[in-house]
């Protein structure tokens, strides 16, 4: 059955409940927050990069006034646009109320777009350019104006049970403290997908939108969410000029020197880009930053990016990655320039068809870290030394010393461990 194109407008349906509520905390009760009031909560110490220096605290010092609950995009806009710090608690479905038919502008249409820009015209040599592609560019940014929701400094966003987040980013930039958890974030899609020939041997088309966002920020805590397509997964879409119609770009990336985060139990399900530290090659900015911790998180059916690292010292552990199809599953752990990996007692679950030397990808790093790690085949279980495995099959090597020891951790499970622990207590409403 074809796949249903993001121009319909039923793609982004109306969801939205009620007005946002504001709810000082003298009135808990009357949110009806999760016990114990994960509002208050902060990072622990010790817990992950996110725990460096001051540590992680999001909103939790913030007054009676500066606590809302929200129930739709307007309330939740309105929130992270008061006075700091903040906590702001989702209740139900929070959506847009908008279709992509009602950001086309310019005389935009995806038909007319790709008559334009068919490789069989236009070639595969020079970038799209010209009226359609201007209108294509408009309709973007009527787009991201409306669903990219800048999250400021010093804010707690928590969902109270059952809270979605639907086909909105939440973009962390330069921003300062701040903690995100127990939501279960949906399909950022993008309306407007730009098509680069010019993108690999064969073109690309590119999106934009994550669900989560950090750029050029600090002491960051991402935990216990759940992150899906829900009814619009990637191999669901279109193939134009060869290529998969791309409506999704990562689900938590973390780019532009941002640094200490910690990335914790939160499920990542059913999706191509997944997690992307580091979006350039270019030292200038982000050498000495990226610090990023990933751990007891679920990874399961991705196809890459788990995480793609540049640059950073990044902490990978206690992870249960399950790859039950060869053909949804191209590497879990993108090895790029200077990256310094420390993958340590994770978990690997893959079907036969997966080769385990594809657990890594060289993007140009020299290095990784791995002890401890366990692979499973079948109902066969056994240690894996990753980079043993990817050498046997590469060239050149990947030396097997990142050059750094992890401090900042809580305690490290046995990788036995990691299939049941982080099956029953990782992804939004799992909060022990």
């Amino acid at each position: 059955m074809p796949a249903r194109s993001l121009l319909v407008p039923a793609v982004l349906t109306l969801t939205a409940l009620t007005a946002a509520v504001p709810a000082p905390a003298a009135n808990a009760a009357a949110i009806d927050p999760p016990a114990p009031d994960l509002g208050r909560q902060t990072l622990p110490a010790g817990d992950g990069w996110g725990s460096a220096g001051a540590g992680t605290t999001g909103g939790a010092a913030a007054p009676a006034a500066n606590i809302r609950v929200v129930t739709d995009r307007a309330g939740l806009v309105a929130a992270l646009a008061s006075p700091g710090p903040r906590i702001i608690y989702v209740k139900g479905v929070v959506d847009v109320d908008k279709t992509c038919a009602d950001f086309a502008t310019g005389g935009y249409t995806l038909a007319g777009y790709l008559a334009a820009y068919d490789p069989a015209v236009w070639g595969r040599d020079a970038e799209p350019s010209g009226p359609m592609e201007d209108a294509r560019a408009a309709s973007a940014a009527a787009q991201t104006k409306y669903v990219k929701l800048k999250v400021p400094s010093n804010t707690t966003i928590v969902g109270l049970p059952g809270a979605t987040i639907r086909h909105i980013n939440l973009h962390v930039d330069k921003a300062d403290n701040v903690i995100i958890r127990n939501i279960r974030f949906e399909d950022a899609a993008d309306c407007f997908p730009q098509w680069d020939p010019t993108d690999g041997d064969e073109g690309n088309w590119n999106s934009l939108y994550d669900n989560i966002s950090v750029t050029g920020s600090t002491h960051v805590w991402i935990d216990h969410n759940t992150f899906t397509d829900g009814d619009n997964p990637d191999a669901d879409q279109p193939v134009y000029f060869g290529r998969p119609y791309q409506v999704h770009d990562g689900q938590a990336d973390i780019t532009s020197a941002s640094d200490f985060v910690t990335v914790s139990w939160n499920s990542f399900r059913d999706h191509d880009k997944t997690m992307l530290i580091g979006s350039t090659n270019n030292p200038a900015n982000d050498r000495g930053k990226l610090s990023v911790t990933v751990h007891h998180n679920e990874f399961y059916d991705n196809l890459q990016r788990l995480p793609r690292v540049r640059f950073g010292k990044v902490h990978v552990y206690n992870n249960y990655y399950q790859a039950p199809d060869a053909a949804t599953f191209v590497y879990a752990l993108g090895v790029g320039v200077e990256s310094q990996i420390y993958a340590e007692n994770n978990y690997f679950r893959l079907s036969r068809a997966v080769d385990p030397a594809a657990l890594l990808y060289d993007w140009g790093g020299t290095a990784l870290t791995a002890k401890g790690n366990l692979l499973r085949v079948g109902g066969t279980e056994r240690p894996i030394d990753l980079v043993g495995a990817y050498n046997a099959k590469h060239d050149p090597d990947l030396g097997a010393d990142a050059g750094w020891t992890p401090a900042l951790h809580t305690g490290i499970d046995p990788a036995a461990a990691v299939p049941r622990e982080v099956s029953r207590h990782a992804g939004a409403g799992k909060i022990r």
